[in-house]
């Protein structure tokens, strides 16, 4: 009889740890339309350049071949390099950002051999940002905030 209880127990009892229970947890909704959903963070590749007259776009420059510029932002950090194919002089920056709804600042705290020279000068970048889901635009302003040129980058990831 013991044998009996102690096999129907060890039955029930491998019964129901085997049972899945299903708990349905919902994801969570992101409204790429929200503008608080909107961030800097992930990697983006610069795609062309426009050249503005104070207000409006009067030219885009695209890249030339093999030129490749990839920013990396994660946390309050960004990265960024360049490839010159037909430049042997490296290009690359590390630094911290912040961004706001229309404003984003990199402040460079070192780079390569020749952003250091600009980093002596100037460290704190500041521009205009326009930014979307998939791509961002970084305006240089000048002191009469006037638009000057742009880099337009998109997401790769």
């Amino acid at each position: 009889m013991k044998a009996l209880s102690l096999f129907a127990m060890a039955f029930f009892l491998f019964i129901s740890c085997n049972q899945k229970k299903e708990v349905e947890t919902p994801l969570p909704e992101v409204d790429v339309n929200n503008e608080n959903a909107l961030t800097m963070e992930g990697t983006w590749e610069l795609v062309n350049y426009y050249d503005y007259d104070g207000t409006d776009i009067t030219d885009t420059v695209p890249m030339a071949e093999g030129y490749r510029q990839v920013k990396i932002y994660s946390g309050d950090k960004v990265m960024w390099s360049r490839k010159v194919p037909m430049d042997s002089i490296e290009y690359y920056g590390y630094g911290t950002y912040s961004a706001s709804e229309d404003e984003l600042i990199e402040t460079l705290d070192y780079g390569s051999a020749s952003m250091l020279r600009i980093i002596d000068t100037m460290r704190v970048f500041s521009f205009e940002l326009q930014l979307k889901p998939d791509t961002f635009t970084q305006i240089t302003i000048d002191d009469e905030g006037n638009r000057i040129t742009s880099e337009n980058y998109i997401r790769i990831n």
